[in-house]
């Protein structure tokens, strides 16, 4: 009797005495894999290294003080949010006007005096308090209706002038908070356990990002080693949490970290090549008044790492599990042989991935790229252009990351999947001491 029917009456009896199908249907690959002791020790050692190094390059890195709130520097830099004494008071809509003709004006002033006539929206601020305030013509446009909450600007009056107040955004927290649950839900209803934990997951990933990564580049911390550091730390958690702790996922994990380190030297090697600064925005304008400092290109390199981490997991936990699967189904097969039908299934994954990467810049960057198209200049001089280069650097150097992380996850994971049967180990319910006979014949069943 093959393998894959003896794992079908196992299947049967297990059944028959009460023991849900789909509880063992996860680890039938992986109890019927065999796996050689000496690849299996050195994969597990490089982790723990990789491990090790990760604690230490947090504890060594760890920021002075958290999040980012340096006050000090925004003040030398003459940089605020908001101008002092400006408060952001909040309110309802109660009574909204069209948004003003083209050729049309409006009267000068705002709030109970002078107000203008078109293209305002009135706003409950409680305590009996309402104010008329200019919006721009794309809210009096978009779907603002009355009962909608904004957000204005109070900005107190001195001498003569008088307090004013105007429009600063409309207060999307709600909606927001409802499409969070409602993916929560599809996730968790879909995926069930490992959805719940890929959303565990995903909330630690941004709490390293966030608490660790972000404010460790802003105390002059080197980028990319931070970056890899981060998404080490990420990675070793997600993917133990998401998947479970096993060979199989341990060996998709080897092969995202060194996925990781090969998209951060293409991407530091490609921003040096193109004299890429690093600086293609005014939020990089910004952070270089706030911090003159900063090795900008270094932070480049770092968005690069963090931009790859999860295409990364994805081909390489599919690969690994492609590997198991193969290799439970044909267990006497060679490992060329098992290699080369996991990476007929990795060249697929590799060019749906690719799309994937592609477009999801390009859905993000359609208002650019308008502009970009509607400029009389050839386009590969646009290219040229520090804000996109700096995309396509991101875009190419994680996709050529990606593309090798699929052979290395598969050589690694059929050099662990042996040829062979895995010794059988009994499984039945134990009776005084006994295997369950029934069971057990399954078991030695041939």
């Amino acid at each position: 009797m093959g393998l894959l029917e003896r794992s079908s009456n196992l299947h049967s009896v297990s059944h028959g005495h009460g023991h849900g199908h789909s509880h063992r249907a996860a680890k039938d690959a992986d109890d019927a894999v065999h796996v050689n002791a000496a690849p299996k020790w050195i994969l597990l050692g490089v982790l723990g290294l990789a491990l090790v190094a990760t604690v230490v390059g947090i504890v060594a890195w760890w920021p002075s003080h958290g999040v980012v709130t340096d006050r000090a520097a925004l003040e030398r830099a003459s940089i605020s949010y908001a101008a002092p004494g400006v408060t952001f008071p909040r309110g309802t809509v109660t009574a909204i006007t069209p948004a003003c003709p083209a050729s049309g004006s409006t009267s000068s002033g705002s709030g109970s005096s002078g107000a203008p006539t078109c293209g305002t929206i009135t706003v409950d601020l409680g305590g009996g308090q309402h104010e008329t305030v200019s919006v721009p013509p794309e809210v009096s446009g978009s779907s603002l209706s009355e009962g909608d909450k904004v957000e204005l600007t109070r900005t107190p009056g001195s001498g003569a002038n008088p307090t004013t107040y105007a429009y600063f955004t409309i207060l999307r927290g709600g909606s927001l908070l409802w499409l969070a649950v409602l993916f929560a839900v599809v996730v968790i209803a879909v995926a069930r356990w490992r959805g719940l934990f890929a959303i565990v997951g995903l909330a630690f990933g941004g709490a390293v990002i966030w608490w660790f990564l972000l404010p460790a580049l802003y105390d002059g911390s080197p980028g990319i080693p931070v970056a890899l550091v981060s998404a080490a730390a990420i990675m070793f958690v997600v993917l133990y949490m998401t998947h479970g702790i096993s060979l199989r996922t341990s060996t998709a994990l080897a092969g995202t970290l060194l996925g990781v380190g090969l998209t951060a030297a293409i991407g530091t090697v490609t921003a040096v090549g193109a004299n890429l600064t690093g600086i293609a925005d005014e939020a990089g304008s910004t952070l270089q008044i706030l911090r003159p400092e900063t090795d900008f290109r270094s932070l480049l390199g770092a968005a690069v790492v963090i931009a790859g981490l999860g295409v990364l997991n994805d081909v390489t936990i599919t690969q690994a599990s492609a590997v198991w699967e193969l290799r439970a189904a044909t267990p006497d097969a060679s490992r060329r042989r098992v290699f080369a039908s996991a990476m007929r299934i990795g060249r697929d994954h590799i060019a749906s991935t690719i799309y994937t990467i592609v477009f999801a810049y390009v859905g993000t960057a359609v208002i650019g790229l308008m502009l970009l198209q509607i400029y009389d200049r050839p386009l590969l001089d646009l290219v040229s252009n520090e804000q996109l280069a700096e995309e396509i650097v991101r875009t190419l150097a994680s996709a050529i990351g990606l593309v090798l992380a699929v052979p290395v996850t598969t050589a690694v994971a059929a050099v662990l999947a042996s040829p062979g049967h895995k010794p059988a180990r009994p499984t039945g319910r134990r009776v005084a001491g006994r295997v369950d006979p029934q069971i057990d014949g399954a078991v030695q069943a041939s």
